[in-house]
């Protein structure tokens, strides 16, 4: 096994923060305005004894016709088929939105063999 986890969600949900923190880097850049990360960034991480390799991603966002979300979509799915388990986030502040469960159900088709 390749140990590799993919961190994916809607748009400024704490995705980059999140990889920054477990990888103890500065390697995703970070910000409130969506759309900032575009390509899939890997870092390598220990988290109680065990070595993986995270991926953070952009945003999902399903349906747009924006080039650069299509681009960013097209990273995700990448990063979902590579990824042994992937880490779903969603914002706890804002709560689930129509698009996480748009999303949700798009991870529900794609990884029916892995964990989500």
């Amino acid at each position: 096994m390749a140990n590799i986890v993919a961190i994916v969600g809607r748009p400024n949900v704490g995705k980059s923060t999140f990889f920054n923190r477990i990888t103890e880097s500065r390697k995703a850049i970070m910000d409130n305005m969506s759309g900032v990360t575009r390509d899939r960034h890997y870092g390598f991480a220990e988290w109680t004894g065990r070595n993986f390799t995270l991926i953070d991603t952009g945003g999902y966002v399903t349906d747009s016709e924006d080039v650069f979300e299509e681009a960013i979509r097209n990273q995700v799915e990448l990063a979902i088929e590579e990824a042994d388990v992937v880490l779903f986030m969603v914002d706890i502040m804002t709560g689930v939105t129509d698009l996480d469960k748009e999303f949700a159900n798009v991870l529900r088709k794609a990884r029916k063999d892995k964990p989500v």
